[in-house]
């Protein structure tokens, strides 16, 4: 048996610890540990528990220790944008405020007064969302303006763990460019930026790139454990790990990274920063060697996880899957960007809602609600390569749907129809396998991304589905 090494994947609603090795060239993965998450209500906020989530890390790692499986070294990806302020002795300071709480409200215009829209996307690249780090930190900075005045230094939640496993503190190259503060000219902090913005530069440590090693685990830290191993830094942005998982078969190929969100998109050796990539809404978020994630965040499974939990799980999502097939040819669709859909109290009733708004016709059962969801999911996949086929000048033949959405057959299905491409689904456990393949890559068991993305597509189930009419 060869080197163990441990991807820790955090997402919005659940966390688990993956063990992955290589043997005889094919990458073998094993998880060791699950464990759940979401944002919780702190006097009216919507944060992030990160003392529990801290813990869970350290009993995911502890179950290494139990099943005498050590890894040589350990790397963290989450969600991006959020972040954690620390003090001058590297204590947390306020709440992990989460993306979907609600402080960042008219934020935008804020920061509008001091830098148009236009060219802040000349500058970063990065797709307007207002959940994005600028305007949360405007918000900090409007409403709690004492915090940024204590505060020494800004980790991103991936960030925070390796501090609190190594002690070291640095960010992480695509997590950062998740926030729409970093060049893509320099691969940096937009410094000019941050003076414009009244932000202080003195809170945004040095920046280093996947692949690098942070350091060994804190003394104290090891000893809870049971072993001692390397911080070695993956692409600790969920997405950009699960890039790196977009198995090599031999042609370019759209990505979609499908979980809570969907993100669409090309790999990119340089920025595109046009006025129709901004019109677009298409984004430029930071990846492994500085390649470029061109892509659309499109709203993904979140509706129908939303719609099944309002159903009180009374259905699986096979069921929803057959209950919409069924209803096929009900013909309302709806914008699933809109921001009506983003934290809804009832996403059954804002679907419903919309559809009235529009003048169509308003689903009533579970499996014309379904029907609404995935059917508008696909045709925004369809709209969304013909954007990026128009703005890069090529034409991709294929699709990749990785990550837990690649389970979904049926969504699978519909997107091979309403973009007329191939789709291949696979791998599921996308995240993680990047996550993985950045620290092997640095260990020698892979010589380069190529190499690694053609172990995967050797290691991993991949399923081809074509367009039906």
């Amino acid at each position: 048996m060869g080197n163990y090494y441990l991807a820790i994947d955090i997402g919005a609603s659940s966390g688990r610890h993956i063990l992955g090795y290589v043997e005889q060239g094919t990458m073998r993965l094993e998880e060791v540990y699950r464990f759940e998450n979401g944002m919780k209500d702190v006097n009216g906020t919507k944060c992030w528990d990160v003392e529990e989530l801290f813990a869970s890390i350290k009993a995911g790692m502890k179950r290494c220790k139990e099943l005498d499986k050590i890894p040589v070294s350990v790397g963290v990806d989450t969600w991006g944008v959020d972040f954690v302020l620390l003090d001058k002795d590297g204590s947390r300071i306020g709440e992990a405020v989460g993306y979907r709480d609600n402080r960042t409200r008219g934020m935008d215009e804020e920061v509008y007064k001091l830098i148009s829209e236009e060219k802040l996307y000349e500058r970063t690249g990065i797709q307007k969302q207002l959940y994005n780090t600028i305007y949360q930190l405007m918000a900090v900075k409007k409403q709690k303006q004492e915090l940024l005045e204590e505060a020494e230094t800004l980790l991103f939640m991936p960030d925070y763990f390796h501090y609190l496993l190594s002690g070291k503190k640095a960010v992480e190259y695509t997590i950062a460019t998740t926030g729409q503060l970093v060049s893509p000219q320099t691969k940096d902090w937009d410094y000019e930026l941050l003076d414009l913005l009244g932000y202080p530069k003195n809170i945004f440590p040095e920046m280093k790139k996947p692949g690098s090693v942070l350091g060994s685990l804190t003394e104290e830290v090891a000893a809870e454990v049971g072993f001692q191993c390397q911080v070695v830094l993956p692409a600790s942005h969920d997405t950009g790990s699960a890039v790196m998982a977009v198995p090599s078969m031999g042609r370019e190929t759209v990505y979609i990274s499908s979980g809570t969100w969907s993100l669409m998109g090309v790999e990119s050796t340089e920025a595109i920063c046009n006025e129709a990539s901004h019109k677009a809404n298409l984004t430029n978020e930071g990846g492994y060697e500085y390649r470029y994630r061109f892509l659309k965040n499109i709203m993904g499974l979140w509706m129908i996880q939303s719609v099944r939990k309002e159903y009180d799980k009374k259905y699986s999502f096979a069921e929803l899957c057959e209950m919409a097939e069924q209803e096929k040819e009900f013909p309302s669709r709806v914008d699933v960007n809109d921001d009506c859909f983003f934290a809804p109290d009832s996403m059954i009733q804002a679907i419903q809602k919309y559809c009235k708004d529009s003048g169509q016709k308003v689903p009533e059962t579970p499996g014309e609600i379904a029907a609404v969801v995935y059917q508008s999911l696909a045709e925004s996949y369809g709209q969304t390569v013909k954007e990026i086929e128009a703005i890069t000048g090529k034409r991709y033949e294929a699709i990749n749907i990785v990550g837990g959405g690649a389970n979904a057959d049926y969504l699978s299905q519909l997107t091979a129809n309403s973009t007329g491409r191939t789709v291949y689904a696979g791998p599921t456990e996308a995240t993680a396998i990047g996550n993985l393949v950045a620290q092997m890559i640095h260990a020698g068991e892979y010589e380069s991304l190529e190499e690694a993305r053609k172990a995967v597509f050797k290691s991993f189930a991949v399923k081809t589905f074509e367009r039906k009419q």
